[in-house]
């Protein structure tokens, strides 16, 4: 019986042995830092050894722990690195390297171009809605998602950044109805396997939409919001959450030349049908404040706004900002008044994608594309009626599943944006480009 118990020990050991369940999927990279993020099987300690790639002498480690209390979730943020280059990490889990087959992962940082070059040009890739079946907690009938290869298409393109519009992962009923069990679907479909290629190639951000945040169309009346933010935190790897005076998710990344405002359309958010006034908000006064300094204080050519839900269209049945007039137009007139330059708007939810030109007097044009989905059910039988609204630009509406890709090129002064639409095989569905002088005012005459 001695030994059979110590057999059972050993064997025991075995089977529970720590690992990484997820990741490593490259967060927020910076001029001289980097975040990494995994997920371990069970609490351990993960270490990360990384090096300047073919420097392997000279190389930095950092250890953590994993615990239950951060889901057993953790984002390494790298120090000692310089701008412009190419570094090689290795995943080092409870004292073995992960995964075997490979060992290593890289990075390259951000580069340090201001002052002395032109910016780099770059390519951001970007969309929303994933749905990932499990028949189990699904609605009977046809299955609502599908599609995941469009995952590998997005895998091999060449850009710097992916950047996720929201509805990242689709809550059910049986998640959101305690607060416990939101970890499992967030864990589950964050770590599905077609989607690591992509956190392993790309500097990886996100926010949030309604179904990764609670129940459908919910906001800030969602009465387990602390946890679904809670766990977003941890789940992602952006460089900050909010400020002080406002939670949320709400952040700013400057990639090269393009800032991009990522925004909380959901923890501050009123429910549609409230009475439009100073009550009701979508961002709320703290985070469009912060918006509003933001925009004020940037230098960039291009002034990308995130949302999760449509921001300027106001000829459509579903959410958007257009359902809170007081809050939005406001904005708009502020827009108008302080002249801000270079501002485009980005958002998902839809399940179609589209680009929106939206005309003001005396002004530039704002822009927004909305892209949108990933691998949930599409829009197709709504198609005809969107093709009449009046803002839409010609031959960019897309029924199907879908990605999209925007990118930068050109002299400092001189900048272009490229934006485009891929099927799911990678088949460029449409196409186009202008100017950053098509977003000022002096190409407007004023």
């Amino acid at each position: 019986m001695k030994y059979l118990s110590i057999l059972l020990i050993i064997i025991s050991g075995t089977l529970s042995a720590a690992t990484l369940k997820s990741g490593p999927m490259l967060g927020h990279t910076a001029l001289r830092g980097a975040n990494i993020w995994i997920e371990t099987n069970e609490p351990t300690v993960v270490k990360i050894k990384y090096w300047q790639k073919d420097d392997t002498k000279n190389s930095y480690v950092v250890s953590a722990k994993t615990s239950k209390e951060t889901y057993n979730m953790h984002t390494f943020k790298l120090d000692n690195l310089e701008p412009g280059l190419s570094y090689d990490y290795q995943i080092i889990v409870d004292g073995k390297a992960f995964p075997e087959k490979k060992e290593t992962y890289s990075f390259t940082t951000q580069q340090l171009w201001m002052w002395r070059t032109d910016p780099p040009a770059f390519s951001v890739l970007t969309g929303s809605c994933n749905f990932e079946n499990e028949e189990a907690h699904d609605r009977a009938g046809t299955p609502y998602g599908g599609g995941y290869e469009i995952f590998d298409a997005i895998a091999k393109q060449d850009a710097e950044m992916m950047l996720w519009l929201g509805d990242n992962w689709y809550y059910r009923e049986v998640d959101f109805d305690a607060e416990q069990n939101l970890i499992y679907r967030a864990s589950k479909d964050h770590g599905r396997d077609f989607l690591q290629p992509i956190y392993q190639k790309f500097s990886n951000y996100a926010i949030w939409d309604d179904h990764d945040f609670g129940p459908d169309n919910s906001g800030s009346y969602f009465i387990f919001k602390e946890k679904a933010l809670d766990i977003f935190k941890n789940i992602w790897a952006n460089p900050s959450y909010g400020m002080p005076e406002a939670d949320g998710i709400f952040t700013k990344v400057r990639y090269n030349d393009v800032d991009f405002f990522l925004m909380d359309g959901r923890y501050h958010k009123s429910n549609e049908n409230f009475p439009d006034g100073p009550e009701k908000q979508m961002f709320g006064p703290e985070q469009i404040l912060w918006l509003k300094n933001q925009l004020v204080a940037s230098r960039q050519p291009f002034k990308v706004i995130v949302g999760g839900s449509q921001m300027l269209n106001d000829y459509h049945r579903w959410e958007g900002w257009d359902k809170y007039r007081y809050e939005r137009d406001s904005f708009l007139k502020w827009l108008d008044e302080t002249k801000i330059e270079g501002v485009i708007f980005l958002s998902g939810d839809k399940h179609h994608t589209e680009l929106l030109k939206i005309p003001r007097e005396n002004a530039y044009p704002l822009y927004e594309l909305t892209c949108s989905p990933f691998t949930a059910g599409t829009h197709e039988k709504y198609i005809d009626s969107e093709r009449e609204k009046p803002i839409l630009v010609q031959d960019t509406l897309v029924g199907q599943k879908n990605f999209c890709k925007l990118s930068f090129d050109g002299p400092r002064k001189d900048r272009n944006i490229t934006i485009e639409s891929f099927d799911a095989d990678g088949k460029t569905l449409w196409s186009k480009k202008f100017k950053q002088s098509v977003l000022t005012y002096s190409q407007h005459g004023n």
